[in-house]
């Protein structure tokens, strides 16, 4: 990157020419704040001298920390912008744009996709609500306040989920609380708390509180790309949720809600495979992943090595890992079980790992080595592609095949019956040898 300008002079020697360069962020990934600036720079000067223009478009990993390294040089560069997918539409956002008529920055613009092309989508202007009656009315489903009254006429706890539903879809900015206990019940969730939000509009207040911890950083964001206004943790007690709950007194949803539920669960979890996967879908899967940009950057998960201790192979540790989650894969290479856990903070390892394994994972494992950033993880799973492991895949394909065979359901087939033979009754003491029964 740094010798661009050498090499085009080499190749092309251009004149008067509209230069594009599109590479990938991880191109800069190595280049510190100073270099890049005194590369900024000399490309403009060179620019100048022969009156081209060098339009740089950059994407996957790395295209965050590149826009924030960028974002500083707005004397050598004539304009920065960036393109984010959000569920259904892209966001194109100019930080700002130099032309001969003046400069430009700060500016959004929504863009969306049909038979025609992107065209640019004009954001309506909420309108006046005048005051409702059911502003101070709180739903709760029951469990959520752990045996407590409720504090005043205007709370009403409701037996179960659903029946809030139904009671919500007749209010208009009252304040519903809906109770977490499984992981199980995030995509029903989901769906409930996007119908209320697309129906009820932008001055319902929908809470969802954690009972027990089940929720992963996807969970949260899903929830809350689906209208939700607070997510409140297992961890935090009664009189810190009844605050919580008071904050959000007064506010108006207005982050967009895309009006097909489905669009946001398959975006929201990029990676639709769990378990066992041989090394090289493993890094293909993983490296998919951390390429999208769908999802936030630096978030995505975390890849950690598992050595088993003296006198347990790789192999045999694989059988005490139990994978739930769509996006938790695992693979072994180099002697070591390769983990990765799709959208889970550093400091939730730990649980999940507890979740994850039958045994405590300090008394299986001697070592461990835990990679959280993007680029770390990249750099490490394309180590995997380098190391052989065909004999020791195929052990293993087989071991997992053989399991999944066995779980799958036999077709029935008849079975023969013993029937019960007297060999001392009194007609068989009578009948001579070879006389026909």
């Amino acid at each position: 990157m740094l010798n661009l300008t050498d090499d085009l002079m080499r190749a092309l020697r251009p004149k008067n020419r509209l230069l594009v360069l599109y590479a990938p962020a991880s191109l800069w990934r190595d280049i510190s704040p100073e270099r890049l600036q005194r590369w900024v720079d000399d490309t403009a000067v060179w620019l100048h001298q022969r009156q081209c223009t060098l339009v740089v478009l950059s994407h996957s990993s790395g295209v965050t920390r590149l826009r924030n390294m960028l974002i500083a040089q707005h004397r050598g560069l004539y304009g920065l912008a960036s393109l984010q997918w959000q569920q259904d539409r892209a966001q194109y956002l100019v930080s700002w744009w130099a032309t001969e008529r003046g400069v430009r920055a700060n500016q959004v613009q929504m863009l969306q996709s049909d038979n025609d092309g992107w065209q640019m989508l004009t954001e309506e202007q909420p309108g006046l609500t005048p005051s409702l009656n059911d502003d101070g009315l709180f739903l709760m489903e029951r469990s959520v306040l752990e045996g407590a009254p409720a504090l005043s006429e205007n709370w009403q706890l409701m037996d179960d989920n659903a029946i809030l539903v139904q009671t919500g879809m007749l209010t208009h900015a009252a304040t519903l609380v809906f109770a977490l206990n499984q992981t199980i019940q995030v995509d029903t969730l989901a769906k409930q708390v996007h119908s209320l939000r697309r129906q009820r509009g932008e001055l319902l207040k929908i809470v969802v509180r954690e009972m027990k911890p089940c929720l992963r950083a996807s969970d949260e964001r899903l929830l809350l790309a689906c209208g939700a206004n607070l997510i409140v943790s297992h961890s935090e007690p009664l009189s810190r949720f009844l605050t919580r709950i008071e904050s959000v007194q007064g506010q108006r949803f207005t982050k967009h809600v895309p009006v097909d539920v489905e669009v946001l669960l398959t975006t929201m979890r990029p990676l639709q495979i769990k378990g066992y996967q041989p090394p090289e879908t493993f890094r293909q899967s993983v490296q998919m992943l951390i390429d999208s940009t769908l999802m936030p950057e630096g978030s995505k998960g975390v890849l950690v090595a598992l050595r088993p201790v003296p006198g347990v192979r790789a192999a045999q540790s694989l059988t005490l890992c139990t994978l739930r989650r769509f996006g938790d894969v695992v693979t072994i290479a180099q002697g070591r079980l390769f983990l990765f856990l799709s959208n889970c903070r550093l400091n939730e390892l730990d649980i999940a790992l507890k979740s994850i394994f039958r045994l405590p994972v300090d008394e299986v494992f001697s070592n461990r080595i835990v990679w959280s950033q993007d680029l770390q993880i990249l750099a490490e799973i394309k180590s995997l592609a380098q190391e052989n492991t065909s004999g020791q895949e195929q052990q293993i394909n087989d071991y997992v095949q053989l399991q999944r065979t066995e779980s799958a359901p036999r077709s029935q087939t008849p079975r023969r019956e013993p029937i019960a033979i007297d060999l001392l009754g009194p007609d068989l003491l009578a009948r001579a040898p070879g006389e026909p029964s």
